[in-house]
């Protein structure tokens, strides 16, 4: 059993030392962290998973940027504690909060990934939206939560102002 809440300002060392431990000590130096830098998170996005004894089992964070003049979810990072990787918690996370993003009424979601993984959910990969280097293009992923939301969607992926 799991409860699914809101991340708040109490959970926000437990959330950074989970992302430490799920990735590389380098983590906020990648060029992703940089759009993030002063800007808020979206606050009813950003998601924690506990488990019944209230043990932090999974998050999932999401940034406001700009391609151009539209308006883009930035999604993560996310991450599953590795004692809880393989029991669909990520999917879960992914789901829920990309449900909850349609209806606040968000229209696109771009995210730094692989592929296969986000493909299941939807995700593929955008030509003409640049992240800042070094991103591998291959890696820059989107997904439409209206239909046509990426058509005609080019351009640098800069910080929400």
């Amino acid at each position: 059993m799991y409860r699914l809440e809101e991340e708040t300002e109490a959970d926000w060392w437990e959330v950074e030392a989970l992302y430490d431990l799920c990735f590389a000590p380098g983590r906020t130096a990648l060029s992703s962290y940089r759009l993030r830098d002063g800007v808020p998170p979206v606050a009813a996005l950003c998601l924690v998973l506990r488990d019944e004894g209230g043990t932090l089992a999974a998050v999932i964070r999401y940034w406001p940027v700009r391609v151009g003049a539209a308006r883009v979810l930035l999604l993560g990072p996310i991450a599953v504690h590795p004692t809880r990787q393989g029991e669909g918690l990520g999917g879960l996370l992914m789901l829920e909060s990309l449900a909850e993003a349609r209806r606040l009424g968000w229209e696109r979601v771009l995210l730094v990934g692989d592929a296969p993984y986000y493909g299941r959910f939807g995700f593929a990969r955008l030509d003409g939206v640049v992240m800042p280097p070094p991103t591998n293009p291959d890696r820059v992923l989107g997904l439409a939560l209206q239909p046509g939301a990426w058509d005609g969607v080019q351009g640098a992926v800069e910080k929400a102002a």
